[in-house]
């Protein structure tokens, strides 16, 4: 981006504000916003007539007022300290005439671009329509790089001497390829969250990569069973023991060591005030079902990162919205960022994990929090994402 002749000239910047929204209709987390802002800011201070474009939410094709970017586009104005002009359309006369008001430095959001079936879509002349508004194209919206979308793939054709990733998604590649590419060992991945189907493509992508994987959450029960544990009413995912067991032999045939949790937090009922109690892992009785860590596992897993120089951390290690079975999650995020302090680079991805460590006060203490939700995973599962590919080819 830097290498882009930008001044007096009209840059469309393809952004993430897809915020959420309270009950009360107010932006309920800035993150998103806040991740283009230097983006934005760059791009104004060389001269550049600045144009947004945004989705929000599902929309489905039309317009409808309930996803309007208005309300966004007053935020990213508070946060630049600056007027952001609003158009109630992203292509037409309307759009045409508000970019021809822009003054270099000036800023303008478009209209939520869902507001067109074109746009999920991928649609051709929805892309050109777009493409039509601007010199330069920035694509800094890595949330939507999974999403062969007009205004993240399509367009890119249209500008071919004149494209580049901004300087979220260029940090949001460069972070995941320092984990995959990483000369600082041990590596060491954190996999978590509730289904083992969910990540089978990124643990078997990471094999190669990895020195240790550490695995929580719902998905270590499977493991669990699959060594012929007793994990009692525990989600498990039946159809899915043979593959844990593969992943299992996998990982011994490639050196690369794999971690279960030792002990468990259990409750007789999914809730907050349930009869609780600890077990080993592979002896939890029937009638009670694993919902964290527990106190050996934490352990364990602290001490295995008491020794990283690199970090992955993709889902939680339990039930962290609830307060009973939070600790895991704390315990083993708070060693993630004593080992960040330490030197380790730590990268953090996926929307439960980014939720647990904004709840437990740690992202100012981890090297990245990714943005990127599903684009992450995909990315971490080592397909070409049609956002990134449309820049770089």
């Amino acid at each position: 981006m830097k290498d882009l002749e930008v001044n007096n000239k009209r840059v469309l910047v393809r952004v993430d504000v897809n915020v959420p929204f309270n009950d009360q209709g107010e932006i309920s987390d800035h993150s998103r916003i806040d991740a283009t802002l230097p983006t934005i800011r760059d791009l104004q201070s060389r001269g550049a007539k600045v144009i947004l474009m945004s989705h929000r939410g599902r929309p489905k094709g039309k317009p409808n007022p309930d996803m309007s970017l208005a309300t966004v586009a007053k935020a990213i104005g508070e946060r630049l300290d600056a007027e952001v002009a609003f158009v109630v359309d992203c292509v037409g006369k309307e759009a045409q005439d508000a970019i021809t008001q822009l003054q270099p430095g000036n800023v303008l959001l478009l209209e939520n671009l869902r507001f067109h079936a074109g746009e999920e879509a991928g649609d051709e002349d929805f892309a050109a329509s777009l493409a039509e508004l601007g010199d330069v194209y920035i694509n800094d919206a890595f949330g939507t790089a999974h999403r062969a979308h007009a205004s993240t793939a399509v367009i890119a054709k249209h500008f071919p001497n004149a494209r580049a990733f901004g300087l979220c998604m260029q940090s949001e590649i460069d972070s995941v390829d320092q984990v995959l590419n990483s000369n600082k060992t041990p590596t060491i991945a954190i996999v978590g969250g509730a289904k083992v189907s969910s990540k089978i493509t990124i643990l078997k992508n990471l094999m190669p990569n990895v020195d240790h994987i550490i695995i929580g959450g719902g998905m270590a029960y499977t493991f669990v069973k699959a060594k012929g544990g007793k994990v009692g009413n525990s989600l498990v995912e039946e159809d899915y023991l043979d593959l844990a067991r593969d992943i299992l032999k996998t990982a011994e045939e490639q050196n690369v060591k794999i971690h279960l949790p030792i002990d468990s937090v259990n409750a007789d009922a999914f809730s907050e005030t349930a009869k609780t109690n600890v077990t080993a892992i592979d002896e939890i009785p029937d009638g009670f079902m694993g919902l964290d860590i527990g106190p050996k596992s934490i352990s364990h897993f602290n001490n295995v990162l008491s020794f990283a120089k690199t970090i992955l951390w993709n889902g939680p290690l339990g039930v962290f919205e609830m307060a009973p079975f939070a600790a895991g999650t704390q315990k083993v995020g708070e060693s993630v960022a004593q080992s960040t302090e330490n030197g380790a680079f730590s990268l953090v991805g996926g929307g439960d994990s980014v939720a647990a460590v904004k709840q437990f006060n740690l992202a100012d203490r981890v090297s990245y929090v990714s943005t990127g939700g599903g684009a992450m995973l995909e990315y971490l599962e080592g397909k070409e994402l049609p956002g990134i590919a449309a820049i770089r080819n």
